[in-house]
């Protein structure tokens, strides 16, 4: 085996990690076994001096860098030193070591093709985070793609890595992204050698995109300098495909057919967010990472809202049927007790002839008492003889007059009816009820049973099932025709 440069005293090479474009990755490691990761820049320094350009961009840009840590962030990797190689005399600088996979390694076998919703909302607002904690401090990583974001085993958050782009002069980052492999996440303006806020949301956008469809919208068909045109043409110029097509063709064979349907079920603002974010035009994204991070939040807390209104509105449904069936089998009840206690006009047929009938009423009673409300919610107008001294019958009308009343007070129950009727006619139930409990209160037939029916059919919440029942029961009791219908008998 090949010996391995030293990095710098005290700083073991464990071996490369990766090697690309924009310089190599190595696993290093500290004395006190600590574990860390270093970026080797590609462009070798030759003098630590103010002469040399190289050295004093290098230096100016990781005082840049530093700003990122000043405030932990648990989605951005924390840079523990920089400085130069003893071999070879490249630049470096030297970051902690996450444990865990990348977002590229989470889209191959073992692992699904596609993520889950869940999942991508979820990295798009600890990515967006972390996007918005650097654009704070006046840094552009400008090197976002899935293999730099990793998914850390021992905290379970993603955390951004590798800030190599960042630490670069710009006719270092010229040179390097040339020869970048990673063009499929590169934005429009990367081409000239330009690095701008807007530019990290672009490739945060494509890596949206790939996280949703299983791949990226341009995507390298080989490393032939003409595949390589054709993707950075595409970026240019050609808008980026359906993503949501894609990811249908994507879906794991393994999936039930119910889980296929429910991750096709993409909420609207995250695929608006993806084409945004993938505008050609730098002013037409999002202006950095902060307007970027508040977008998302907002969107998830109007999502996470809604789905807890319908929860509730779930569980308040589920504890109105239970409530309603209790009440039915209490009415039930009820009107089995009062059958068994009211004397049969047939009291001549012998118990055993009974038994059939009473049998058949007690298993067919709730439906009964359905039918009559539903068939029998109309008015229905009550007639009967008008006698000096009692109750007296006006349009149709029972109304109580005490003996010696004029016909004024029948008039006005009689007026009152007729209004009560036209607020029912054009669905003014609320104003129908104002009227019936005014004249039930006053013990107008008409009034109590319109009042206690609409309570039975949910549409008067001032009483409950039972009290309504009661009160329809009492004026069955008094031979009123429509209670004695409604009860069922």
């Amino acid at each position: 085996m090949a010996k391995v440069f030293t990095i710098a005293e005290g700083l073991e090479n464990m071996g490369a990690m990766k090697t690309g474009g924009q310089g190599s990755v190595y696993k290093g490691r500290r004395i006190g076994e600590i574990i860390t990761a270093i970026k080797i820049l590609p462009t070798p320094i030759y003098s630590e001096s103010a002469d040399d350009k190289n050295y004093t961009g290098f230096q100016n840009e990781v005082q840049k860098l530093k700003k990122v840590n000043e405030q932990a962030n648990p989605h951005v990797v924390t840079i523990l030193s920089s400085g130069i190689t003893e071999s070879g005399n490249f630049p470096f600088i030297e970051m902690e070591f996450i444990e865990g996979p990348d977002l590229e390694d989470l889209l191959k076998l073992p692992h699904d093709p596609v993520f889950s919703i869940k999942e991508i909302v979820k990295i798009a607002d600890q990515l967006s985070e972390a996007l918005a904690h650097c654009h704070s401090v006046n840094v552009r990583h400008g090197d976002i793609k899935s293999n730099n974001v990793k998914f850390n085993t021992r905290t379970g958050n993603y955390v951004l890595l590798d800030f190599g782009m960042a630490v670069m002069s710009d006719e270092q980052r010229r040179t390097s992204l040339r020869h970048a492999g990673a063009i499929e996440f590169m934005a429009p303006e990367q081409n000239e050698g330009l690095m701008l806020f807007e530019t990290d949301v672009y490739s945060f956008g494509v890596v949206m995109f790939e996280l949703l469809a299983g791949r990226v919208p341009f995507a390298l068909k080989d490393h032939s300098e003409i595949s390589r045109n054709n993707v950075v043409v595409a970026h240019l110029d050609t808008p980026p495909p359906d993503v949501l097509a894609i990811r249908k063709e994507k879906l794991p064979q393994s999936w039930s057919d119910d889980k296929k349907e429910r991750e096709m079920y993409v909420p609207q603002w995250l695929v608006s967010l993806i084409y945004k974010c993938l505008e050609k035009k730098p002013a037409q994204r999002f202006a950095n990472g902060i307007e970027l991070h508040d977008h998302i939040v907002r969107n998830c807390i109007i999502t996470d809202s809604k789905k807890d209104w319908i929860d509730d509105r779930i569980k308040l449904l589920q504890q109105e049927n239970d409530k309603l069936v209790q009440e039915k089998e209490e009415l039930r009840q009820r009107l089995f007790k009062y059958q068994q206690s009211t004397p049969s006009r047939d009291s001549f047929v012998p118990v055993k002839a009974m038994a059939k009938p009473a049998t058949w009423i007690s298993k067919n009673m709730v439906p009964l008492l359905v039918v009559g409300i539903l068939v029998l919610s109309a008015t229905i107008y009550f007639l009967t003889a008008k006698k000096p001294g009692t109750n007296a019958v006006v349009n149709n009308t029972l109304a109580v007059q005490k003996p010696g009343a004029t016909d004024t007070l029948a008039e006005d129950v009689s007026l009152k009816l007729n209004e009560a009727r036209v607020y029912r006619a054009s669905g003014a139930t609320p104003q129908a009820l104002f009227i019936y409990k005014d004249l039930a209160d006053r013990q107008v037939p008409e009034a109590r049973y319109e009042y206690a029916n609409l309570a039975l059919q949910n549409q008067n919440p001032h009483i409950g099932c039972l009290t309504a029942f009661d009160m329809m029961l009492d004026l069955a009791n008094t031979n009123y025709a429509p209670a004695k219908r409604t009860a069922g008998f």
